[in-house]
């Protein structure tokens, strides 16, 4: 069963660059063998307000894939068709740290997948089943993180008060909502550090 240590009970965790491997170092491998600069996406996605404008209109399903890829491609001077899956090509799923979550899940732990989509396709529904007692994902919620909204809606689909969650995510500006909610948060650098931080703070192991 879930420890009482800390009294956390729920796990709440973000998809993209912590169940996968990093996105950032995915973009940079699509940079390169597009023949861009290797910050050339993530600083449009910063600095440009075309492109800022598209990601968010993405992620909330405010516009889909088809309006957001050829709109983007002409930002950057690339190709258009599958775009997004030349952006994701470079990552893959973290295994260590999706097996800490079916390891949380079965120790009696709630678990809930909180993330911003890029479309909602590629999502494996049938590993979404096994891993989570509760999913929100941003293109079908019209929202966004770090949107509070997202993170009470995540405790709520697992059943467990935001103060007894702990929240994972790799961007540090989505872990401050999670805070100002009195949820326990891990900044996800790295898998195996991940993996030792919530086990110490639900007392079981996660490996």
């Amino acid at each position: 069963m879930a420890s009482e240590n800390g009294g956390y009970t729920g796990l709440l965790i973000d998809w993209g660059g912590v169940l996968t491997t990093s996105l950032f170092t995915s973009f940079g491998s699509f940079c390169a063998a597009e023949g861009l600069e290797p910050e050339t996406l993530a600083r449009r996605f910063r600095k440009d307000p075309a492109a800022r404008e598209l990601l968010i209109g993405l992620e909330t399903g405010a516009i889909d894939e088809d309006e957001f890829e050829p709109q983007l491609a002409e930002l950057l001077g690339v190709p258009a068709p599958s775009l997004i899956d030349r952006m994701f090509a470079g990552s893959g799923p973290e295994e260590s740290m999706l097996n800490a979550v079916l390891a949380a899940r079965s120790n009696g732990i709630k678990t809930g997948l909180i993330s911003n989509s890029w479309g909602t396709r590629r999502y494996d529904r049938a590993m979404l089943a096994r891993l989570f007692d509760g999913v929100v994902i941003s293109g079908e919620e019209g929202m966004r993180k770090p949107a509070p909204a997202m993170y009470t809606l995540g405790a709520e689909r697992i059943g467990v008060a935001p103060e007894r969650c702990v929240y994972v995510d790799d961007l540090s500006f989505n872990l401050e909502p999670a805070t100002e909610l009195g949820m326990a948060t891990v900044h996800h650098v790295d898998a195996a550090q991940t993996v030792a931080a919530l086990e110490q703070l639900f007392g079981v192991p996660l490996r």
